[in-house]
């Protein structure tokens, strides 16, 4: 027999008095269908050559500890040494233990696909704990300057990156398509200054400060480094690198700190699975037997109450749950979808009489689509509307998802329509007291872009109805009469006036 055979044959061997021995460990992981993780082996076999022949070498790379251990192997950042900084924010992680816990907890379900995929290009495994800083791992989180998921892209730069921003779905928050673009723009920012820190304070402050400051540090004389241009730096920036190098710290020797970090197994958390057809969020979760908070932990992306469908749609679930979903949904007998599309084209079509159209009501028009009290909306809206069960309707297009607007303005106040001359003196306060609007209504009304008023200009209002105040004129009359009388005849009580007064 070739030596290659018999080679072989002892592999097949020695695994099979392996699996006999550890039998209860097989059976656990029989019920799996998982694809091997191939980067344990290639970096053991990389370091051992002579595991490449050994039968036994599956088992002994399989055996990889959690991801907080591949993360610290692949450390690569330089640390901030000596940075006063740095001692602060670990102090001040340290001493949150509860904090570092949930914060771990959420970003359990990330951490392995943030480390697959800095991995594959090469990039400092520490940058897996960014989101640590930007947002706590949560793809829910928005900030005051409209930052949004858990790298925090703002709308402008999510858009350069690719990430779709729709009504129906946001990208900045959908776990794979924004880590794809955050690595992206981390190698883009690496490619510019050559330097990790720099280009960390580049992805908080721009690429364009970063640059401002380099030249002020080399006009001056004084370094270039990050903790030379920290002078140049707002409080955030400036904080920012030590923030990370602080939980670095932590994760690097979490003992130290009396911290335990909560395991993260070394294996996929979830798995795609794609979704041609349009299918209620509730529904999805219920097909994938997967309770609705975890559901939408995994899918942060689609901001209404159902996921439009397509050739890229794609949900994520834990692979038990994927199987779940799949023989689920190949048995579902009932509509995936209640809910469809419904665009404004009047300007007077009031939320009350869509709501009416569609047999609901004005209040689950407004939850679904986010619409706040005493707003209307504008014609050319796109909303959801509850989908009729008996209809054949087509699920919501890709090109109406794409394009659909929300716009809304203020309620009109109720009352006929007035036009106004502009006249000179006129100004949009004083006209706002005078008809008892506000001056947001009056700009939203016209769709002015400026407080300046130029006369002759014709503007629409919409104050308080001549039948109204000539009825509050009625009673004011009423009550002066009641008055008049009580004081002729004293036999008028006051509750008497009041009910006139009515």
């Amino acid at each position: 027999m070739p030596q290659s055979d018999n080679r072989a044959v002892l592999k097949l061997l020695a695994s099979a008095a392996f699996l006999f021995c550890s039998s209860s460990v097989a059976h656990a992981a029989s019920d799996l269908s998982l694809p091997a993780y191939n980067w344990a082996k290639d970096a053991a076999l990389q370091n051992n050559p002579g595991l490449d022949d050994d039968p036994l070498s599956a088992f002994i790379v399989g055996s990889e500890i959690d991801v907080w251990a591949r993360i610290r192997k692949g450390f690569g950042i330089p640390d901030l040494v000596d940075n006063q900084l740095v001692n602060n924010h670990t102090t001040w992680y340290a001493a949150r233990p509860d904090y570092i816990g949930r914060t771990t907890k959420r970003a359990s379900l990330y951490l392995y696909h943030v480390v697959e995929e800095l991995e594959k290009r090469g990039m400092p495994t520490e940058l897996a704990l960014l989101p640590f800083i930007e947002s706590a791992f949560n793809p829910q989180a928005y900030s005051s300057a409209k930052a949004a998921g858990m790298w925090q892209f703002i709308p402008s730069t999510g858009l350069d990156y690719n990430l779709k921003q729709n009504m129906f779905k946001d990208e900045r928050r959908g776990v794979i398509a924004s880590t794809d673009a955050a690595l992206n723009y981390l190698e883009k920012l690496y490619g510019m200054f050559g330097d990790w820190q720099l280009a960390l304070a580049a992805y908080n402050w721009g690429e364009g400060s970063v640059q401002r400051a380099l030249r002020k540090a080399e006009a001056a004389g004084t370094g270039t480094d990050y903790a030379s241009l920290s002078i140049y730096m707002p409080a955030e920036t400036r904080n920012y690198v030590p923030k990370l190098q602080a939980v670095k710290n932590i994760i690097a020797t979490p003992d130290a700190y009396n911290i335990t970090l909560l395991r993260v197994d070394n294996q996929p958390y979830f798995v795609s699975v794609a979704k041609t057809r349009d299918i209620d969020v509730k529904l999805a979760a219920q097909l994938a037997e997967l309770p609705i908070d975890e559901f939408k932990a995994l899918n942060p992306q689609f901001n209404r109450p159902v996921i439009t469908g397509g050739a890229n749609t794609e949900i994520l679930l834990p692979q038990n749950n994927a199987e779940k979903f799949k023989a689920n949904l190949a048995t579902w007998t009932h509509a995936l979808s209640s809910w469809t599309a419904h665009k404004v084209t009047n300007a007077r079509e009031r939320i009350e009489t869509i709501a009416a159209r569609f047999n609901t009501t004005p209040q689950v028009i407004r939850e679904v689509n986010h619409i706040p009290p005493k707003m209307a909306l504008k014609a050319g809206s796109t909303i959801l509307v509850p989908r009729d069960p008996d209809s054949k309707q087509k699920d919501i297009t890709s090109a109406v998802a794409d394009s659909a607007v929300l716009t809304m303005i203020p309620e009109r106040a109720e009352g006929r329509k007035i036009s106004h001359t502009v006249k000179n003196g006129d100004t949009l306060l004083s006209l706002a007291k005078r008809h008892k609007v506000s001056v947001a209504q009056i700009r939203e009304w016209n769709s002015l872009r400026s407080d300046k008023l130029v006369a002759g200009t014709r503007l629409e209002l919409y104050g308080a109805a001549r039948a109204t105040a000539k009825a509050s004129d009625k009673s004011k009359l009423a009550i002066k009469k009641v008055a008049a009388t009580q004081d002729n005849r004293g036999k008028v009580s006051l509750a008497s006036a009041k009910v006139s007064s009515r």
